[in-house]
């Protein structure tokens, strides 16, 4: 009976539309502030990644507090104030060109964002049943899926064809009309639980049994940030970036089409069955990138990317939340996150040097070979990690 419990209820859409918008605008502005900076503000390579790097920052300076902040004014009060400010940096991006404010500005709208993010994801947990916990992770997962295709394809065609200006306002628009479902998020159910205290622990920063994963989902996150950061650079300089969009479009099919099956053996078969094949493709894939010698290479790359990536990062977050108990479901999805943008911060700006002094093709195999070290953590602490699960 318990398998039958829904999954896609009213609050859960709301959440998935909302998730889906604040994507939209990350992935749209990922996408092209790195063309923004080196085509019209003629900056380098790696000044271009540091948009992303100081984004990230913000965001990962801003995690540890977000379980606490939720716990003390609310996570639905919280999602709402945070989408209020997302959306006016994101307005800002129209008024704004010189390079050092703009720095200051993604510093500020990573902070709007983390705790969006968080706050999203929390309440996505606790509106799931426990029993289906990987199934439905992995379904709110898909919003951000989505938004890794439609937000680069709605931004690198409205920059091809119109204006970045243009490109700005749309993503106001775009942001502002998903951040409405979130009215109709209803409140979360208060847990019978002591008042919360203001005073901040270190337990109220971290959840430490969320920890091992997170750390070994950051190894992943920094190899794609390779994708984030600098797929669009790659694919100009390898002449076809008119094919970005397609490669996103593959990446996002192959995880919607895979994740009703992915979800269902994480939570029949067990982690390792999902995850292990998933490191496996997503290595394969940023081989393929690496060495990308036609179109055809470049898109089936994109496949294999978006079968490793989808299948694992769900995966590693679904661990996260189900090593703690549901009341600290905020804290480990802080946790898990925190860590997540650590690693693309990291690997935004590591990788930056690396495409410097080595080339694209150094880049995506260094990435390549941090997937190769990720699983082998992965296998080494598999059964630590087992055995913490549902402690």
């Amino acid at each position: 009976m318990s398998n039958k419990e829904p999954i896609w209820t009213k609050p859960f859409i709301s959440l998935f539309s909302t998730n889906f918008s604040i994507f939209i605008i990350f992935y749209g502005l990922v996408t092209v502030l790195p063309l923004y900076a080196t085509d019209v503000l003629e900056r380098s390579d790696e000044e271009a990644g540091l948009l992303m790097t100081i984004f990230l920052l913000s965001a990962i300076i801003m995690r540890p507090f977000t379980g606490k902040l939720l716990d003390i004014a609310g996570k639905r009060k919280m999602l709402w104030i945070s989408l209020i400010l997302y959306l006016i940096c994101t307005v800002l991006y129209y008024f704004i060109e010189p390079f050092t404010i703009l720095l200051a500005l993604r510093f500020v709208q990573g902070i709007w964002f983390s705790i969006a993010t968080t706050a999203s994801g929390s309440l996505a947990a606790d509106n799931i049943p426990p029993s289906r916990r990987g199934a439905g992770l992995g379904y709110f997962t898909m919003s951000t899926n989505l938004a890794v295709v439609v937000g680069p394809f709605i931004a690198l065609t409205i920059v091809q064809y119109f204006s970045y200006n243009i490109f700005f306002i749309a993503m106001s628009v775009l942001l502002l009309i998903g951040a409405l479902s979130a009215l109709s998020i209803p409140a979360e159910k208060q847990p019978a639980v002591p008042p919360v205290k203001t005073r901040m622990t270190l337990n109220d920063l971290f959840e430490k049994r969320s920890l091992p994963i997170a750390l070994i989902g950051s190894l992943i996150a920094f190899s794609y940030a390779s994708i984030l950061s600098y797929l669009s650079i790659y694919s100009q300089q390898k002449g076809v970036l008119h094919l970005t969009s397609s490669f996103f479009a593959i990446f996002a099919i192959v995880m919607l089409v895979t994740r009703p099956f992915t979800g269902r053996i994480f939570d029949e078969k067990g982690p390792r069955y999902i995850i292990i094949p998933g490191l496996i493709s997503f290595m394969f894939g940023l081989i393929l990138l690496a060495y990308m010698d036609s179109p055809f290479t470049f898109l089936l790359s994109g496949a294999f990317i978006g079968l490793g990536y989808g299948a694992v990062v769900p995966s590693f977050q679904t661990l996260a939340i189900q090593s703690t108990t549901h009341e600290r479901s905020g804290y480990a999805t802080a946790t898990f996150f925190t860590l997540f943008d650590t690693g693309i911060a990291i690997g935004s700006f590591v990788l930056g040097i690396v495409a410097s002094k080595l080339g694209y093709q150094g880049l995506y195999l260094l990435s390549s070979g941090i997937v190769v070290l990720t699983l082998i953590v992965f296998l080494m602490r598999m059964k630590q990690l087992r055995a913490n699960l549902y402690k």
